[in-house]
């Protein structure tokens, strides 16, 4: 096994990235992290998921916001991860409304970094079938490689909000499905508000996530019923790839999906996604049409 850095030192610690400046939250405010260290972080928000260690030492000092906090302007919190994986069928309750049986081993996808946004997006829906999927999305804060499922939570920095938008009649189409293409449109990974790390959260592996869209519950569950917790996720990943500090792990979504239902269900124009999980945050999406050029 090896392990190369540490991504935190037990310190409650939750940050944003606000028009590309790296925030630390406090109480119900913000502080500027590059002004309020003197330099010590910068203020690109990607960059201090190296030195998570360095700066939850640092912010344990710091009692006081100085400017007002809005998840309603947050960017992504993580804005340019070298790798995005996602992990498919990851509820027992889910692989049976997709038709599959639980898997033994994770399903592995990715999604391409440019289908990142922000907490709160207007995201065009292309031709075809859109899908909803609340996931808990794990941040790696150091550059890892075949990690014991025991020591994994060490190189996970934190946690956010995630939703893995997805196409369905791309994904299935061709002699062998599409899933990173068809779940890498522009919008279709928003992430947010905040980064938390996992002290921050009573119990990091069993939290509650939803989403409703236009104010209908269309999910409602809890990570403590995953088929393979976040240690082993981290683990079965870096047995194979190295991992990055930045990189984002999707772990997958409870019941309650579009395609699952009776009649198939999709988003249309006009329609309001909000996900959330517990201790961290919310995400809004509004669903529009792109406009005649």
């Amino acid at each position: 096994m090896v392990t190369v850095g540490v991504a935190h030192k037990g310190m409650n610690v939750r940050i944003a990235n606000i028009a590309g400046r790296l925030k630390l939250l406090v109480g119900g405010g913000a502080v500027d992290v590059a002004k309020a260290s003197g330099g010590r972080f910068g203020a690109d928000p990607h960059a201090v998921f190296g030195r998570m260690a360095e700066l939850s030492a640092w912010a344990s000092n710091v009692t006081q916001a100085d400017e007002a906090w809005d998840a309603a302007v947050a960017d992504a919190p993580v804005p340019a991860p070298r790798q995005v994986f996602a992990i498919g069928l990851n509820y027992s309750e889910h692989a049976a409304e997709s038709g599959f049986d639980a898997p033994e081993a994770p399903v592995v996808f990715t999604k391409w970094p440019s289908s990142l946004s922000g907490p709160v997006s207007d995201v065009v829906l292309p031709p075809g079938s859109v899908d909803w999927e609340v996931e808990l999305v794990a941040v790696i804060g150091a550059t890892a490689r075949r990690v014991s499922v025991e020591r994994a939570w060490e190189v996970v920095c934190g946690l956010t909000v995630g939703q893995d938008l997805s196409e369905r009649q791309m994904q299935r189409s061709g002699p062998a499905p599409q899933f990173g293409l068809a779940k890498s449109h522009a919008g279709f990974a928003p992430i947010g508000p905040l980064m938390v790390t996992p002290e921050e959260l009573d119990r990091p592996d069993d939290l509650g996530l939803g989403c409703d869209i236009n104010g209908e519950k269309v999910q409602d569950g809890r990570t403590r019923d995953m088929i393979f917790t976040v240690p082993q996720l981290v683990a079965h990943l870096s047995a194979v790839v190295t991992l990055w500090p930045g990189d984002l792990i999707f772990t997958g979504t409870p019941p309650g999906v579009g395609i699952g239902r009776t009649p198939p269900r999709f988003l249309t124009p006009g329609d309001r996604l909000h996900s959330w999980v517990e201790g961290i945050g919310d995400l809004h999406q509004r669903f529009v049409v792109e406009e005649a050029q």
